[in-house]
């Protein structure tokens, strides 16, 4: 896992949850600081930055890298392949509503062109002493249904609760939602024996469905890439981003194809 660190509330949310998670699986956990080209004032002040982030690990073991690239998010993803990290960590965007994920620059290149999954942490957010559950967002499309059985999979790796969550904004067919859960849930039974929950969230829109379900300390959501995704890249619709902006724990971003 890398955690891409900043030296403000974005970055050490991110700090937090990746090294949160790490405990969780026992991964390992990189904490990176991306600086531009030719300024070496920020390349001393990116190795400043990162004694920053050790400081506030402790003796939590990781790795430490400053690195070179014109963008962050471009610089993050591009040190995520070289290490072969499975998971890019990020803070919310400044400025935005606390509890809440607020997309940056950063946030909004990797949620369009990551190799690697995605995880995004809200303004604010205190890791649970545990994970309580995962959520996936579903639709019934084949990125949804791969992400199933890999949820699944990560669910009884972890030993917590399974639940799908579907979208009712009062314009479709409930009951070929409810249908779609239903086979969604047997998919998961199927490929790992999880008897996965499964709720319809009704609202006039995103955030109101949203709110509809209950969410509980740490609990982690997890969406699966667009249909215009490329293989093995990440990419978020309209909605999907809706969805993640109004969800009120962190956020997990699969590629497409994501294994």
């Amino acid at each position: 896992m890398i955690v891409g660190y900043t030296n403000d509330a974005g970055g050490r949310d991110a700090l937090a949850l990746g090294a949160a998670i790490t405990h969780l699986t026992g991964g390992e956990l990189t904490v990176a600081t991306i600086y531009p080209p030719a300024s070496p004032g920020l390349a001393v002040e990116a190795q400043a930055n990162l004694a920053h982030a050790a400081d506030q690990l402790g003796d939590a073991p990781a790795e430490y890298l400053t690195f070179e690239s014109r963008g962050t998010g471009r610089g993050l993803s591009v040190l995520a392949s070289r290490i072969r990290s499975d998971l890019i960590v990020v803070g919310s965007g400044s400025g935005g509503r606390q509890g809440r994920i607020t997309i940056g620059a950063t946030s909004n290149h990797l949620l369009h062109l990551s190799s690697e999954a995605v995880m995004l942490a809200p303004a604010g957010h205190e890791p649970a002493g545990e994970l309580a559950r995962l959520t996936l967002a579903y639709v019934h499309r084949p990125q949804c249904d791969e992400a199933v059985e890999r949820v699944a999979q990560a669910a009884l790796r972890l030993g917590v609760p399974l639940r799908l969550i579907t979208l009712d904004l009062r314009t479709d067919d409930q009951g070929k939602l409810r249908d779609d859960l239903a086979l969604a849930v047997r998919l998961a039974w199927e490929t790992t024996g999880i008897e996965a929950e499964s709720e319809v969230a009704e609202g006039h829109d995103v955030a109101a469905a949203m709110d509809d379900v209950g969410w509980l300390p740490g609990e982690l959501l997890v969406c699966a890439a667009s249909e215009d995704a490329q293989p093995h890249r990440v990419f978020l619709g309209e909605l999907a981003m809706k969805v993640l902006r109004a969800a009120p724990c962190p956020v997990t971003v699969l590629p497409r194809g994501f294994s």
